[in-house]
């Protein structure tokens, strides 16, 4: 699930600070790869672990092969000895729900470490609508990325159903925003210039690129593939 060793050096890390980066990655792209390093900083965070979606519950489109998706997250973050890449949620045989994942990881890792859910805002947003959000919100806090100038008045409201919802949790400890300029550039929008054989030179890392030209995966459209996905 991790690379050749990481596993060994985090169960023995006192005090760890694991970022969980979660999504389709599809394709992942330099937004993701500038958020983590920016929540990696912001937070002394000691590792991001990205998680590439297998069966996730809330895609309703059809998405490239996990497989590859997983391999272009390897490639795109090879260079960072900060990131790592986990097949755990491709590998699960059924939808994978952010609460899964959350306590596989938290079995995981050492006792007294802290795990840091990295995700979009707009996710976040929809958190009530997750499987067991309080559980989701004891094992994790969240990072709620967003693009300069986003409206967060609209957090600020699930923040108060959450304050009304739960018990001994509160919302703002367990909720933080972080501004990631980056965050312009969308999975969709770079699908969408492939099926229109435009350039995403300089939106994706290069090796990322180079896989995508070879593999052919967005070369051609299928039912909903230009629907949705950050």
């Amino acid at each position: 699930m991790y690379r050749a060793g990481l596993i060994a050096g985090l169960r023995d890390l006192p005090g760890l600070r694991l970022g969980i980066m979660g999504g389709a990655f599809d394709p992942i792209h330099m937004a993701h790869l500038v958020t983590a390093q920016e929540a990696l900083a912001e937070f002394s965070l000691d590792q991001v672990l990205f998680m590439p979606a297998g069966d996730p519950p809330h895609k309703s489109r059809r998405m490239a092969p996990a497989e590859f998706r997983y391999l272009l997250t390897e490639v795109a973050t090879a260079s960072n000895p900060k990131f790592s890449v986990s097949r755990y949620e491709i590998s699960r045989e059924r939808i994978s729900y952010t609460v899964d994942t959350l306590e596989y990881l938290a079995g995981v890792v050492p006792a007294g470490a802290e795990l840091f859910f990295i995700t979009g805002a707009d996710a976040v947003l929809d958190i009530l609508t997750w499987k067991d959000p309080v559980r989701v919100l004891e094992l994790s806090t969240f990072i709620a990325a967003t693009r300069p100038g986003y409206d967060l008045s609209r957090l600020s409201g699930l923040l108060e159903s959450l304050r009304s919802t739960t018990v001994g949790i509160v919302p703002e400890a367990r909720v933080k925003v972080l501004e990631v300029p980056a965050l312009a550039i969308s999975s969709s929008m770079i699908r969408e210039r492939l099926l229109a054989g435009k350039t995403i030179r300089y939106l994706v890392p290069e090796s990322v690129a180079q896989f995508i030209e070879k593999s052919g995966h967005y070369a051609s459209a299928w039912p909903g593939a230009t629907a949705g996905g950050s």
